[in-house]
């Protein structure tokens, strides 16, 4: 039978509350054997949609739901906001030549969590955000 972990938690919107989660992450790989390695990108695209979600999330309700189901071999993760929602067809993918000299660095969470998931989904709607992102760790 393959051992599963898992951990919720609910982020207020306060600086540098990422870190909570990361460490959340942090744990857990250790709890399952896993290399920091393979968990490196994880941590990354895991500080990317926690800072969206906070950010686009919205004041109604100024939170998070993150959700870790960890096995040897695959990461689930879970980012939810209560935010307004978006359509994510209508995001237009980062260009660096447009981000030269302009001052809008911004704008590259979306791509950067896609290209460093083996599988990504969001769901968003007036209610809120969802990103679940899959990472494999074998």
């Amino acid at each position: 039978m393959q051992k599963v972990v898992t951990m919720k938690i609910e982020l207020p919107r306060i600086p540098d509350i990422e870190l909570v989660a990361l460490e959340g992450l942090d744990r857990l790989s250790r709890h399952m054997g896993i290399s920091e390695e393979k968990v490196g990108e994880a941590r990354l695209i895991v500080t990317e949609a926690i800072i969206n979600g906070l950010e686009h999330g919205g004041d109604v309700s100024p939170k998070v739901d993150v959700e870790f189901t960890m096995t040897k071999k695959e990461l689930t993760i879970f980012v939810r906001d209560y935010g307004k929602g978006f359509e994510p067809s209508t995001v237009e993918r980062p260009d660096i030549n447009k981000k030269f000299g302009t001052g809008h660095k911004r704008g590259w969470g979306l791509q950067i969590m896609k290209s460093m998931s083996d599988d990504f989904r969001i769901d968003s709607n007036h209610g809120g955000t969802r990103i679940t992102i899959k990472k494999l760790l074998s």
